[in-house]
């Protein structure tokens, strides 16, 4: 698929790899909307990339997901591109709060999973009208083997690759391209506040290779995309599932 001419919507938008895809995608020669929750954080995003369109949305919210589609599809007619970016990652025990912790849990299968699947259902039939479009989700190694700190998380991200697998077939036919891309864990805020809670220094690759993996993966049609340590980790949740989930979780 071509990586230059396109139009394309960002959920999450404003910060770590959503902004990197931003600026990666302005660079290729893209017109680029992104979204997010903090309005702050989008005017921010859109001093450092004056090209940038802003909408603020939270897509946990049923109706500001509705609201951001028509929004999109009357400003921006040749939109082509959906990139499913937006997730949240909170580490939750549920042997010892498993009740205080349920509106937790929701909140991040609302954003990482309810989100994309029902933003890619109101945008598939604009799609459908592009000669050449595609929805790009972003999901993560952790949806391959579990880090039993980060349950739900890593459910979610379980069902969404499912999920683009499902949809890549269903859309076969159509003009629609379903790309996934794996990331492992990546230098973000939604990694610093798992850090900060375990108490953990490990660093994750940037932003900027994620999108610069994803613009590659556009390019070359490469449909399911796991970057880095995320490879070798998908091999071996298929070849040795029980020992690779004892040595991360160890």
């Amino acid at each position: 698929m071509k990586t230059t001419g396109n139009t394309i919507l960002i959920t999450g938008g404003a910060t770590g790899i959503g902004l990197a895809l931003a600026e990666a995608f302005l660079k290729a020669g893209n017109e680029v909307v992104i979204c997010g929750r903090r309005t702050q954080r989008l005017l921010e995003a859109q001093s450092r990339l004056p090209e940038v369109h802003i909408k603020t949305c939270d897509v946990a919210d049923a109706a500001e997901r509705q609201a951001l589609f028509d929004w999109t599809v009357a400003n921006f007619r040749r939109l082509n591109i959906l990139v499913n970016n937006a997730g949240i990652q909170r580490p939750l025990d549920f042997a010892n709060n498993a009740v205080d912790l349920l509106n937790a849990g929701d909140a991040e299968v609302a954003i990482n999973l309810q989100a994309p699947i029902q933003l890619s259902a109101l945008f598939i039939p604009h799609l459908r009208t592009q000669a050449a479009a595609a929805i790009v989700n972003i999901t993560s190694v952790l949806g391959f083997i579990p880090l039993a700190t980060v349950p739900v998380y890593c459910a979610t991200k379980a069902a969404l690759h499912s999920f683009s697998w499902a949809l890549r077939h269903q859309l076969r036919e159509t003009s629609v391209k379903v790309f996934e891309v794996a990331p492992p864990v990546v230098d973000t805020e939604l990694q610093a506040g798992v850090r900060s809670q375990k108490g953990s220094t490990a660093q994750g690759i940037s932003p900027q290779v994620v999108a610069e993996a994803t613009l590659q993966a556009l390019a070359h049609d490469h449909y399911e995309t796991a970057i880095g340590a995320a490879r070798f980790l998908r091999w071996g949740a298929r070849l040795a599932p029980q020992q690779l989930f004892k040595r991360i979780n160890a």
